[in-house]
């Protein structure tokens, strides 16, 4: 039979996966605003790193709570892969929805560019503005 922890023991546990949690909060929080500064933006390296470094502190955050405060860690391997391996998924879903979505994002602006392309127009004798014959493509 599993032990376990005293009442004090367990509250210790709690206020301290509460105070990192309230850390790794503050310094995402400064991370992000560091990252929105304008001196940021002349430094390419320096903001993809901020970007990142922000990213795994809330893979890190999802982590603990899922791991900790939703009793995961204490759980069968079973029944932690049918909870975990669908939020994989999900993540898996919304990284392909966002190539995919770039993806189309080139495609339309293909379109647009090629749609801005303008045959030469020359001026009739009417007044009406035509193209000329050798300008009409056909096919």
């Amino acid at each position: 039979m599993a032990s376990h922890a005293s009442y004090e023991d367990s509250k210790k546990a709690v206020w301290k996966g509460l105070g990192l949690l309230a850390a790794v909060t503050v310094a995402e929080v400064i991370l992000s605003l560091l990252k929105a500064q304008d001196w940021a933006k002349d430094m390419q390296p320096i903001f993809i790193g901020l970007a990142i470094l922000i990213i795994v502190l809330s893979v890190y955050k999802a982590y603990f709570i899922i791991y900790e405060f939703m009793h995961m860690a204490y759980e069968v391997k079973g029944l932690a892969l049918t909870v975990l391996l669908p939020m994989g998924l999900l993540v898996w879903g919304v990284i392909a929805f966002f190539y995919e979505g770039d993806a189309w994002k080139g495609n339309r602006e293909e379109i647009n560019k090629r749609n801005r392309i303008e045959a030469p127009i020359q001026s009739g004798s009417t007044g009406a503005i035509t193209p000329a014959q050798d300008d009409l493509i056909i096919g």
